[in-house]
């Protein structure tokens, strides 16, 4: 049995929800196989109920236009592309070409690869070149906490009226509240959550789902 994602919950509790949680297709089974094999670094991947989350959330949404800053292996990806509505398109940014080759596979034996652009360059430069209108449904963010501030800032402006904007990790394993743990990825996330609650745009809300889910929504 795998670890736990959220430091909330048990490894017990973990399996009793995953046991009445719907299952995992084919291909999402695979990817967090494929993923596992990485090591360590697997841990980047996010867990299936957020996958599941994230799924219900953009097929409630009847979300057209999604943006990820964060890709990884493409678990999360592949999560938003499937409950993307007819015609739907996702914007994916990244860095790493080797991690991103995994989920390239499980993008196009999902059928979905039609529906995801990914561009390999550094998210604040790619999204900074895109129009600057309220064009975008959902973002979700799930990258190098010191940039945290930099997507935001420029996620918030394209949201549509009621998009949303989901941010991950922003509860540190439970470190944000420790005030003997002052390294750098701890204080950026503890600057983002401050800098998000300060923010009239949007209403925000920590989920304490896996590492801690922050809901963004964009006023009207």
């Amino acid at each position: 049995m795998a670890d736990p994602k959220s430091f909330l919950v048990t490894p017990e509790l973990d399996a009793y929800l995953r046991a009445h949680s719907e299952p995992l297709d084919q291909v999402r089974q695979a990817l967090v196989a494929r993923t596992a094999e990485l090591g360590g670094v697997s841990g980047m991947q996010i867990s299936p109920e957020q996958g599941a989350l994230l799924t219900a959330v953009t097929r409630f949404g009847s979300v057209h236009r999604a943006v990820e800053v964060g890709t990884f292996t493409g678990y999360s990806a592949l999560c938003i592309a499937q409950g993307l509505a007819p015609g739907g398109s996702l914007l994916c940014c990244d860095v790493s070409e080797e991690w991103t080759a995994i989920a390239r596979d499980a993008w196009a034996e999902a059928g979905v690869a039609d529906r995801i652009e990914l561009r390999l360059a550094p998210a604040a430069e790619t999204l900074r070149a895109l129009p600057t209108g309220p064009t975008i449904d959902l973002a979700f963010v799930d990258a190098d906490k010191p940039g945290y501030i930099t997507y935001f800032e420029e996620l918030v402006p394209r949201l549509r009226p009621g998009g949303l904007l989901l941010v991950d990790n922003t509860l540190w394993s439970g470190t944000v509240v420790d005030e003997t743990v002052t390294d750098a990825n701890t204080e950026a996330i503890r600057a983002f959550n401050r800098h998000a609650a300060a923010d009239d745009r949007v209403d925000t809300s920590i989920l304490p789902i896996a590492d801690g889910l922050t809901f963004c929504q964009r006023r009207g």
